[in-house]
């Protein structure tokens, strides 16, 4: 299939199996829950009555004192005693295989193509490091403030200029990931990375 330049005249092929795809809802929201739960660290620790500091001795004798039975003061039931069901770093991976990963890319890519909002352009270069020029550009385009752009070589000029826009993200081509896909508005995408994306999901 075709895809057409945005605001200017020209085409670029790519392939149907990447953006005529059939949208499978269950697939990506399976690849982006993967995917999320990967990107966690998963650091969170707590310590139990055993790791924290002090403890050892009985605070009191058993019976005659008339208080309550105690052995350590690093008892849950405490204050400064240690957690009872302590959380532990853990690993929230789940696996998804390479094969769902790529079917999931081209099933967003295809959906923002038959909802028009994937924008294919020849190149995106700024004369300056300016924002101004920056919004100007997307401006013309006619694609909102709420973007996703693709390109194949981030320049720091086109970086620079679009760090202080909230909703603007510039990636490279090998950073595309599904989350980032559905959490714009839009997706601008140049020329030399559909090529990539080409050669990469077919």
């Amino acid at each position: 299939m075709e895809l057409q330049f945005k605001n200017g005249s020209g085409t670029v092929s790519v392939a149907d199996k990447i953006f005529a795809a059939d949208f499978n809802e269950a697939l990506v929201h399976q690849v982006v829950t993967s995917f999320l739960a990967g990107s966690r660290s998963g650091t969170k620790a707590q310590k139990t009555r055993s790791e924290v500091s002090g403890g050892g001795a009985k605070p009191w004798k058993q019976k005659g004192t008339g208080r309550a039975r105690a052995g350590s003061i690093r008892s849950p039931i405490w204050r400064k005693g240690g957690v009872t069901f302590a959380a532990k770093p853990r690993d929230f991976e789940k696996k998804v295989n390479r094969k769902m990963y790529r079917a999931a890319i081209c099933s967003i890519l295809s959906e923002l193509h038959r909802q028009e909002r994937l924008s294919v352009v020849d190149a995106f270069v700024l004369n300056e490091t300016k924002t101004k020029e920056f919004l100007a550009k997307l401006n013309a385009m006619n694609v909102g403030q709420d973007v996703l752009l693709i390109l194949a070589n981030v320049e720091p000029s086109v970086y620079l200029s679009a760090r202080n826009i909230t909703k603007v993200t510039v990636i490279d081509v090998k950073a595309i990931d599904p989350a980032l896909l559905l959490r714009h508005e839009h997706v601008v995408v140049d020329k030399a990375s559909l090529e990539a994306m080409n050669e990469w999901l077919s």
